[in-house]
């Protein structure tokens, strides 16, 4: 297991709020991996969530752009497996720019789960709940990005 660079422990905020998970339903089972890491960590916070499937992972920043005024942050969860082609580059590449672009130009606070990987068995290992559980990394991120927002910016959705 590849826990290099890992901190030892997650602190988790008491959130008020609502958040949304969007969930790229691509490598479905290794997103419902995410997806139930992340579900653990906000329900641990006492924060509200919803979900919401979009087809890939570069869907993800276009649907958070719709709803961004309607939640206090977003998990954004996903998985890429590299392939044959160049379209791995591509959804890397503008998902990641485009999850960036809302958080800076929107104070949009933003969890980032995108896996981006070379072969299913690393997904999954990243994946798991067990194993690196990076579902509830991008959740207590997101969580953490809420907390700053309120702090430096009094807390408004946009």
């Amino acid at each position: 297991m590849a826990t290099k660079g890992r901190p030892t422990t997650r602190t988790i905020p008491k959130i008020k709020g609502k958040v949304l998970i969007l969930e790229a339903r691509f490598h479905e089972p290794i997103t419902e991996m995410m997806v139930k890491g992340a579900i653990a960590v906000l329900e641990q916070s006492g924060v509200k969530y919803e979900r919401l499937s979009v087809p890939g992972s570069f869907e993800i920043p276009g649907a958070i752009k719709f709803a961004m005024n309607m939640y206090d942050g977003f998990v954004a969860l996903g998985c890429v497996i590299r392939g044959a082609t160049s379209h791995f580059e591509y959804v890397c590449a503008e998902s990641a720019r485009g999850l960036m672009a809302l958080s800076m130009d929107h104070n949009i606070a933003i969890g980032y789960g995108i896996l981006t990987c070379e072969t299913e068995p690393q997904a999954i290992e990243r994946a798991d709940p067990k194993q690196l559980d990076k579902g509830g990394d991008a959740a207590a991120a997101c969580l953490r990005m809420i907390e700053l927002k309120s702090r430096f910016l009094g807390g408004s959705r946009a």
